[in-house]
C-alpha cells in the first residue's frame, strides 16, 4: 500500500523537519514548502493527499494561500495557527479548511486529525444506493457530491459529511458532539466552533437564505436539524440526546 503524501507549508524549517521525520515514522510521505509560492509550485508539479498549512506562512500568507488552493484543487487541508489563534482557525474553516490545530502542536493529535480527514476523504466502495434527495437537495454519498435544484454545489469533505448527517436524520436535532464525530472524526472540544462555522458555510453555499424550503435550524443546547416543510407539518422535529 502506497504512503499517503502530505505537503507541509510552514516557514519554520526546524519544525517542518521534525514533522517530516515524525510523519515518516507514522507511514506518511511528507514534503516541505517554505512559503505559499513554493507550495503552489509543488502542487502544480506533484500530487498530494493533504496539505498542512501554517496560517502565518510568509510571502503568500496562509489564508491567501488557502483561497488560491481552494480555487484550483480539491485537496483536504489541516490549518495550523499560532497560540491563541482560534479566530484565524475559524477563518480558515470559513475559506474551506477541513480542520485546524493551535500551536504548539502535539504530534500524535496532529496525526489523529490527519488520519480522520483522510479517512473521510476516501471514496466509499461501490454502492447501488440512490442519491439521498430532500426537496431540491440531492446528495451522492459515494461521490461525496451535492446538487441544489440540479446545480452542483462545491463542498469540502467535512461540509459534505456534516450535511449528509443532517439529511439522513432530517427533522431530528443532531448534537454538535455527534456532528463533530461524523464530519471531523474527533470528539467535540470545549469552546470548539468548527461545526458552527461549517454549518454557516453550508447555509451560504446552498443559498438557504433565499427563501428555499430547506433550512438548517439551530437549537440552543442541543445542536442542529435540517428541516423541510412537510417534515415540520408531520411533527417529526424532535431533539436527539443533548451534547455534553
Amino acid at each position: 500500500m502506497s504512503r499517503r503524501k502530505i505537503l507541509i507549508v510552514d516557514d519554520d524549517v526546524p519544525l517542518a523537519g521534525r514533522l517530516i521525520e515524525f510523519l515518516a515514522g507514522e507511514g506518511f510521505e511528507a514534503a516541505h514548502a517554505l512559503n505559499g509560492a513554493a507550495a503552489l509550485a509543488q502542487l502544480a508539479r506533484h500530487s498530494f493527499d493533504l496539505a498542512i498549512l501554517d496560517a502565518g506562512t510568509d510571502k503568500v500568507d496562509g489564508i491567501e494561500l488557502l483561497r488560491r488552493l481552494r480555487a484550483q484543487w480539491h485537496l483536504p487541508v489541516l490549518m495550523l495557527t499560532a497560540s491563541g489563534g482560534e479566530d484565524v482557525g475559524i477563518m480558515g474553516l470559513d475559506l474551506g479548511a477541513d480542520d485546524y490545530l493551535v500551536k504548539p502542536i502535539r504530534a500524535r493529535e496532529m496525526v489523529a486529525r490527519l488520519r480522520a480527514i483522510l479517512r473521510r476523504s476516501e471514496p466509499k466502495g461501490r454502492t447501488l444506493a440512490a442519491p439521498l434527495t430532500l426537496g431540491e437537495l440531492a446528495l451522492d454519498s459515494e461521490a461525496k457530491s451535492a446538487t441544489m435544484d440540479g446545480v452542483p454545489v462545491r463542498l469540502t469533505t467535512a461540509e459534505f459529511l456534516l450535511l449528509e448527517a443532517l439529511a439522513q436524520s432530517a427533522g431530528r436535532v443532531q448534537s454538535r458532539a455527534m456532528l463533530t464525530h461524523h464530519a471531523l472524526g474527533r470528539r467535540l472540544e470545549p469552546f470548539d466552533r468548527s461545526i458552527d462555522t461549517h454549518v454557516s458555510n453550508i447555509r451560504r453555499k446552498l443559498c438557504l437564505d433565499a427563501g428555499r424550503g430547506i433550512e438548517i435550524r439551530s437549537f440552543r443546547g442541543h445542536g442542529y436539524a435540517l428541516t423541510v416543510p412537510h417534515e415540520e407539518r408531520r411533527g417529526h422535529l424532535r431533539p436527539a440526546a443533548k451534547s455534553v
